[in-house]
């Protein structure tokens, strides 16, 4: 037989053709060919994905199935005593990049991570990472926070506003603090007020703590918690949302607020993971502004009722944030009400 003008034997063939297949197989096995196969991320949530800090996590991870080219599966709700079982089952299932929050089963993430060292676990964490492979991220969205404090305390009529949060941890006292910092000095005869339902989704309860610091002559209120929004809704007044842009939800009630962009997060993840160079470490900065990971929401329907006075400081004030010239300070003492 005559192949490309040389003349093989039958047996001479075969071993050629047998060559050339162990060859393919094993360059299947390369990096460079393992880099094509796609990703397996998975999610673990404590609570359910229309929560606004789980949803920025959800839809960061959804835009990376395009711009990464991944598989990405999630689960909802899990409770504390599902968590682990879950966590093992997407380990076992061949996802290399396991993500999700934490803060309520957080010795038990941990200990999952253990017990599988070629896997790349980065949970929310109030906790530092821990070697090999359990990495830690945070919203670190005080800087927007800050800025709608600012726009808070020039509006506020009443001098008091006011701030419904989950529970007096450090990740929610820097908001609500950097807020209330911003609405002082906007204006210094400003009172803050705060409510903590300890919870981090109980949006009927949330709601309860608006009304009742509304009578009490809360103008403007600070939604760190969904639910809250409704409240300002229904009393009419003025509210500063949180993590996500919720300004459809009351659009003659939302000014604006920090929204958590979770995409430098999520895409410095799934590189180092992509590249066999993952190791534990805080993803938290990637949350600052400078980083893009968070910013403040439009002004909307609000862009045209804006005193210009308080938009330029707001812009004055983020682009000094942004050129490192000033720094928000991050304040996770425990807040008492004035």
């Amino acid at each position: 037989m005559t192949v490309h003008g040389w003349k093989l034997s039958r047996r001479g063939l075969v071993a050629g053709l047998f060559a050339a297949a162990v060859a393919l197989t094993g360059l299947a096995g390369t990096p460079a060919a393992r880099a094509e196969e796609k990703l397996k991320v998975a999610a673990v949530f404590e609570t359910p994905i229309e929560e606004p800090w789980v949803n920025q996590i959800h839809v960061a991870l959804e835009k990376a199935k395009t711009e990464h080219g991944i598989e990405y599966v999630y689960s909802e709700s899990v409770k504390s005593a599902d968590f682990e079982r879950v966590m093992r089952e997407y380990a076992e299932g061949g996802y290399k990049l396991i993500t999700g929050d934490a803060f309520g089963a957080e010795r038990i993430a941990r200990k999952v991570a253990k017990d599988y060292p070629d896997v790349a676990f980065v949970f929310g964490s109030g906790i530092g990472p821990a070697e090999p492979n359990f990495g830690v991220f945070d919203n670190w969205i005080h800087e927007p926070a800050y800025l709608s404090g600012l726009i808070a305390g020039k509006l506020t009529k009443t001098k008091v506003v006011g701030a419904v949060a989950a529970m007096p941890i450090p990740e929610v006292n820097r908001l609500v603090n950097a807020f209330c910092a911003g609405a002082k000095e906007a204006n210094p005869e400003v009172k803050c007020k705060f409510s903590f339902i300890g919870s981090f989704f109980d949006p009927p309860k949330a709601k309860e703590a608006a009304l009742a610091q509304i009578e009490s002559g809360v103008d403007v209120i600070y939604a760190e918690r969904f639910g809250v929004v409704e409240a300002a809704v229904e009393k009419k007044i003025l509210a500063i949302s949180n993590m996500s842009d919720q300004s459809s939800l009351g659009p003659d009630t939302v000014i604006t607020g920090p929204v958590w962009d979770m995409s430098p997060t999520v895409n410095q993840m799934i590189k180092l993971v992509k590249a066999g160079v993952f190791t534990a470490q805080d993803f938290g900065g990637f949350s600052f502004m400078g980083k893009g990971g968070s910013y403040l929401a439009p002004y909307h329907k609000f862009d045209t009722v804006l005193p210009a006075e308080v938009k330029d400081l707001v812009a004055k004030k983020t682009a000094e944030i942004l050129d490192g010239t000033y720094r928000v300070d991050v304040d996770e003492s425990i807040p008492k009400s004035e």
